[in-house]
């Protein structure tokens, strides 16, 4: 069995990773799944988290939002709305998010949408925790 699997991931804007990993952990939309060289195949629905692998030896970390993710035993092929790098997320933005997202929580407008409010509210808390990892 191989020490290493092929891993992509991608975005509808580009192709965010494509290298040789030797593990990685994944934000699946009930939880996150470990994933090793030889894994079952399976598919699965990506919720908002991080994606951590490793790739000779090195740890990276990327934030994620929304997608799917192919498992087979020498590749996995991730399609995301959107996945960042650390160096790639703009703070700045990231925090007026979180700042929108809680102001519209703590609201008592019949109108706002909290399920979306909610879910902008984690992007953003995900997006600064991987951006502290520059």
């Amino acid at each position: 069995m191989a020490n290493t699997f092929q891993l992509e991931i991608v975005t509808p804007a580009k192709l965010v990773v494509k290298d040789a990993a030797e593990e990685m952990q994944i934000p699946g939309s009930s939880g996150y799944l470990g994933i090793l060289p030889g894994h079952a195949p399976l598919i699965t629905e990506l919720g908002v988290g991080v994606i951590t692998y490793q790739a000779s030896g090195v740890t990276h970390t990327l934030s994620v939002a929304w997608g799917f993710a192919e498992v087979l035993p020498d590749k996995v092929t991730i399609l995301a709305e959107a996945a960042e790098r650390p160096q790639e997320i703009d703070v700045e933005r990231a925090q007026k998010s979180k700042d929108r997202a809680e102001e519209r929580l703590k609201s008592n407008d019949p109108k706002i949408d909290y399920t979306r409010a909610e879910d902008a509210l984690q992007r953003a808390e995900t997006r600064l925790n991987v951006a502290k990892e520059k």
